[in-house]
């Protein structure tokens, strides 16, 4: 499997996800959730991430999956330590600390960053999350697309 992640557009120049996983200060993204949600369990080491900016439709970055943190039930203060410990390769916004303070999540440290250039249009459908599964890229890409279903994203 591959994973498409999206990218928060939020911030500065320089400060965007995107940017930082391009410069190398950022080697690790986290999603979370109350409950087990989409990309918990279903990530491992060895897969593509393939990187977009939200509301670009630019496919712009790849890398390698080296490492992933799966946690549930995770008290106040757990959540708060799991965010720290993992701090200097997040390098999350005191905002970013706040929205994925999530009694489960999922936390996936990547390496060999790669852009893509030309970077690849995204065939936005209706419905989709923040973090995609599918067999290959070209799968969301303008022009050998194909109709994506959430087959891939139940647990």
């Amino acid at each position: 499997m591959v994973h498409l992640v999206y990218c928060d557009n939020q911030g500065k120049k320089g400060e965007r996800d995107l940017d930082k996983i391009i410069s190398g200060t950022k080697m690790m993204v986290v999603r979370g959730a109350a409950g087990r949600k989409i990309p918990h369990s279903r990530v491992f080491e060895g897969e593509t991430v393939y990187f977009m900016e939200k509301g670009t439709g630019e496919i712009s970055a790849y890398a390698v999956v080296k490492s992933v943190q799966n946690h549930v039930k995770l008290a106040d203060e757990e959540i708060s330590k799991v965010l720290n410990e993992n701090q200097d390769k997040l390098n999350l916004t005191d905002k970013q600390k706040e929205r994925w303070h999530k009694k489960c999540l999922c936390l996936v440290e990547f390496g060999g960053v790669q852009q893509i250039e030309p970077t690849l249009p995204f065939d936005h459908q209706g419905n989709m999350d923040d973090w995609l599964i599918i067999d290959k890229i070209e799968d969301v890409v303008v022009g050998t697309s194909i109709p994506y279903n959430y087959e891939k994203s139940r647990f």
